[in-house]
């Protein structure tokens, strides 16, 4: 597609947009009183206008039924979590038995990695990118300690090659070959959150089991991003948060996926709570665990209902936009900004940003890391204070997101008029 630094063109893509009407489906923050281009949904999605409705549904069955709001609610409260199972397991690929919503991401791993990270004296290695993102590897620095192991002997990061900003796939796969009699556990993020360069997890899956070891994977970046497919890429296990992408608010309540070939056995060792107990037998106070079948069998405690209520909310526009829809327009976006911002950097040559997201639409998301080359981060307060709500990442990257459930072509058109006012002051 040939593009245009006009704004007649970016008028003209989003009156020919399908999924522009989801737009208004969302509250656009206002500061200092002006409505800001917003390109962090990477950070934090945008608010659904209709979770006020979800929650204040919810509240008021508190209100008027107290405790037995979890038996005769209109939604009970003791099964609100399967509202949420068909789109979750639709917007990742998976069968409903293999996704639960539940608990905060990093809390997930740790639950999933004590299912499915066994090392023995001899397998105890983890593959994993270097720069991930820091939660993903204080949690294998300190399973690596649980199980007794020196972090820097268990854990083996790949790195991009000399000079270069993204991981090479076939580094991972020679880094699997090489330490394949030692190698316990594939993870890595499937989207990075630094770069944005979406791994192949079908590719990385087949090789680690090729090797005897499983995969597993963070979707923080994916979920809600791109088209998954965990079930048929055969992934062993993965987590994902839901505030990012999926647009359910800060810091709310996060899902989980257990391939059925784990999830069906329930001997698989796991730590046990009693939401995850039959629920047949569940208010029978059992002293023995009995964990159910399918994800539902890594629960803990019951479900944060007013958190799942706006969580509910916004999986609904997902599951009538449909994650197909969406990718389709994210690919012209994204590509759309990715024209707008060299259009208008290669007027200042003086000046050096660059985007160091992977250039193949296929290899990426709806995001751009963009590399503040000899500057620093006075140019992304430079940005914020103009307007533009973006992310900077220590010591030199800004992400700019452009989510297609509710930022437009215009948006991406007037980020270029702002960015182009700012290098002209740059000089």
């Amino acid at each position: 597609m040939k593009h245009e630094n006009t704004l007649a063109y970016a008028q003209q893509q989003d009156a020919q947009d399908p999924m522009a009407g989801y737009r208004e489906q969302f509250h656009h923050p206002v500061i200092d009183g002006k409505q800001v281009l917003y390109f962090t949904g990477n950070s934090l999605g945008l608010q659904p206008k209709s979770a006020r409705e979800y929650v204040n549904k919810e509240l008021d069955e508190w209100a008027k039924l107290g405790v037995e709001g979890h038996f005769i609610a209109e939604n009970p409260w003791v099964s609100y979590h399967e509202l949420l199972t068909p789109a979750s397991a639709r917007l990742v690929g998976a069968k409903e038995s293999e996704v639960v919503c539940m608990g905060s991401l990093t809390n997930n791993l740790h639950l999933l990695f004590v299912s499915f990270y066994k090392p023995t004296a001899k397998r105890f290695k983890i593959i994993s990118e270097a720069k991930m993102f820091p939660s993903d590897r204080y949690l294998l620095e300190t399973q690596a300690r649980h199980h007794g192991f020196n972090p820097d002997e268990a854990i083996i990061e790949i790195a991009p090659r000399d000079g270069e900003y993204l991981i090479h796939e076939d580094d991972i796969i020679a880094a699997i070959e090489e330490h394949s009699d030692e190698l316990a556990l594939v993870f890595f993020g499937g989207m990075n959150y630094f770069t944005g360069q979406l791994f192949d997890m079908e590719k990385l899956t087949k090789t680690a089991h090729q090797h005897g070891a499983l995969a597993g994977f963070d979707l923080a970046h994916a979920a809600g991003n791109v088209p998954l497919e965990m079930h048929k890429w055969n992934v062993d296990f993965a987590a994902w948060c839901t505030y990012k992408y999926i647009n359910s608010s800060a810091g709310n309540v996060a899902g989980l996926f257990v391939h059925e070939r784990h999830g069906d056995d329930t001997s698989i060792n796991r730590f046990g709570g009693w939401w995850g107990h039959n629920k047949e037998r569940r208010f029978l106070m059992e002293n023995t665990f009995d964990p159910m079948k399918g994800a539902e069998g890594w629960q803990l405690s019951n479900a944060p209902v007013m958190g799942m209520a706006i969580l509910r909310a916004s999986l609904d526009i997902f599951d009538e936009a449909g994650i197909h829809n969406l990718r389709a327009k994210s690919l012209k976006l994204t590509s759309y900004l990715e024209f707008i911002f060299n259009d208008v950097v290669q007027q200042f040559p003086d000046i050096k940003l660059e985007i160091i997201t992977p250039s193949n639409p296929e290899q990426r998301g709806a995001q751009l890391s963009i590399k503040l080359i000899g500057t620093d981060k006075s140019f992304f307060d430079q940005l914020t204070k103009a307007g533009v709500i973006s992310d900077f990442r220590s010591p030199d990257v800004i992400r700019l997101a452009p989510a297609p459930l509710y930022n437009s072509f215009e948006d991406v058109y007037q980020f270029g008029n702002t960015l182009h006012s700012l290098l002209s002051q740059w000089r």
